[in-house]
């Protein structure tokens, strides 16, 4: 049984793409898996209601007592390079030129949301840098490490996930996640600082294929992920 709390929502009503993708994906490496990941959402993950786990050989789906498939994982490939490292400059200049700060479809959106206070949300605010790029610092809250102090699946999967949807630009068309593949090579540590890089690959009809990535100041990666986005209707999204 798991549930999926209210903090956790990317739009209003539903789950964060990133976090449940990450809360799915933990469940299948539990399973004694390893590597890259691919996360596939099926319906708006719904909040604070009772969902179950089936696992099987090929893929572990979170669903509802209804029997509807929440999300999948299973095992996953990259297809391109991660997003390059960005220096401290960069990601400052990312976070100064957020379009969110604007104009925002989802504000309080777990990982992105303007309206989320610190240790609320992880407050990642990603703007462009140019060459279809976006950045933006990130500081690890104490309140989302474990009794280690780092961070674990679901979040870090999350800090990976709206620098993408940013590279494809929120704000011009709102959008929801589809697929996430992503590995995380190292738990992000409370107290510290990494810098979070978005890239749109390409953009197909409704579809726009974005990644990743999440960097040390150093330029060590810590983490990335590859992405589908898919663009909605604000109207009818959920209904």
């Amino acid at each position: 049984m798991v549930t999926i709390a209210r903090q956790f929502n990317g739009p209003p009503d539903s789950g964060n793409g990133g976090w449940v993708s990450g809360l799915v994906a933990e469940a299948w490496l539990g399973q004694g898996h390893e590597g890259p990941t691919t996360s596939r959402l099926r319906m708006p993950p719904p909040l604070e209601t009772p969902l179950a786990w089936e696992h099987d050989t090929d893929e572990t789906r979170l669903m509802t007592h209804g029997g509807a498939v929440v999300g999948t994982a299973g095992p996953g490939t990259f297809t391109r390079e991660p997003p390059p490292f960005a220096d401290a400059e960069t990601v400052a200049s990312g976070l100064k030129a957020y379009p969110g700060f604007t104009t925002h479809p989802f504000d309080q959106c777990f990982t992105c949301g303007t309206a989320r206070g610190e240790g609320d949300g992880l407050r990642i605010f990603s703007g462009p840098v140019g060459d279809d790029l976006t950045a933006a610092p990130w500081h690890v809250h104490e309140s989302f490490a474990g009794a280690d102090g780092t961070v674990g699946t679901p979040i870090a999967w999350a800090a990976l996930d709206c620098p993408g949807g940013w590279a494809a630009d929120f704000s011009a068309q709102p959008m929801v996640l589809g697929t996430m593949t992503a590995e995380v090579y190292a738990s992000p540590v409370a107290g510290r600082t990494y810098h979070a890089v978005g890239h749109l690959a390409r953009h197909e009809g409704r579809k726009f294929f974005t990644g990743t990535a999440l960097y040390t100041p150093e330029g060590e990666l810590v983490g990335r992920s590859e992405q589908v986005w898919i663009q909605i209707d604000l109207a009818t999204f959920g209904s």
